[in-house]
């Protein structure tokens, strides 16, 4: 038998402690969350509000701009927290519910984003059955089964994660409680969790990918078949969106979830949530608005009334 103490609580070392740093990271953060969130919400609002974003694609992009909001404040509510205070902590309880609800919006994501691929294949491939395949019935039933997918996915992973023995070093070397710096500090033996997560992120991450990928071949070949240079030029226009949010989303995750680990991964890995966490989400509402001439249409519609309510 070995004597040992139950870890309650986990400290994160990602920044080092030195307060003018903290400070400046702390108001950078809270800045790019005030704006990960009012840009996310607008396009929300925006495509709830206005009858010619009543559209299955709009209706996939608002998913996902929800699923940033939320991956953004599983996170970084935290990091600001942790800027302004001595104590580095988040207790062992929070530290398994903040990395479940993590990667369950994050694996919901990427089914969304195949699920916005397959509408876009439907669109320019076959316009004619548009309307009777992607219906309001379709598109809720590719929503409701991408929330459900995601969140039952990781669920037991997770809790396979929380019902090990923490009993050695508290410090987690991130600045959130991540699946990998996690497992490092299990007393147990956790190669066979470590092989059965890498598997399921590769499933997921690159399963999606690869739907996503071959639905864009098809697209382009089709598209290419268009005649005119003005058709060609327009109906790639309606991708634009899509995959800008495939090329930001896939990119950084898969360096850090699917690539070989090597010596230096948790710093690596640390730079690449940066990505994934603050920038990402802070770009996509701008892709969405400056890349989609509708939503720039809308936009225009709304700060016009907007501007024209006290005069009424």
């Amino acid at each position: 038998m070995v004597n040992y103490t139950t870890v309650n609580e986990f400290i994160f070392v990602a920044f080092p402690s030195f307060f003018p740093l903290e400070i400046s990271l702390f108001i950078l953060f809270l800045v790019i969350y005030i704006v990960i969130d009012m840009g996310n919400l607008a396009i929300i609002l925006l495509t709830f509000y206005d009858v010619h974003l009543h559209l299955p694609m709009y209706f996939f992009l608002a998913n996902i701009s929800f699923l940033e909001m939320n991956i953004s404040t599983v996170v970084i509510p935290k990091v600001l927290s942790t800027l302004l205070s001595c104590k580095k902590s988040i207790s062992f309880v929070g530290c398994f519910v903040q990395c479940y609800m993590y990667f369950a919006l994050g694996t919901t994501d990427f089914i969304l984003l195949a699920g916005m691929s397959y509408d876009r294949y439907i669109a320019i491939c076959k316009p004619f059955q548009y309307v009777h395949i992607m219906n309001w019935r379709t598109c809720f039933s590719l929503s409701i089964a991408s929330w459900i997918g995601g969140f039952l996915i990781v669920i037991v992973p997770a809790y396979i994660k929380a019902s090990l023995p923490y009993c050695k070093e508290n410090t987690i070397n991130h600045f959130f409680c991540d699946s990998s710096p996690l497992m490092k500090l299990a007393c147990a033996d956790s190669a066979l969790l470590h092989l059965f997560d890498s598997f399921m992120f590769t499933i997921v991450i690159l399963g999606s990918f690869f739907i996503t990928v071959w639905t864009y071949i098809i697209i382009t070949i089709t598209i290419c078949r268009i005649p005119s240079v003005t058709g060609r030029r327009k109906t790639f226009s309606t991708c634009i969106s899509h995959l800008f949010l495939v090329v930001l989303g896939y990119g950084g995750t898969i360096v850090i979830y699917v690539v070989p680990k090597g010596a230096y991964y948790l710093e690596i890995n640390k730079l690449v949530s940066i990505l994934t966490i603050f920038i990402t989400p802070v770009l996509s509402p701008f892709i969405f608005s400056l890349r989609n001439e509708s939503m720039q249409v809308s936009m225009m519609k709304t700060f016009s009334k907007i501007k024209k309510w006290p005069a009424e």
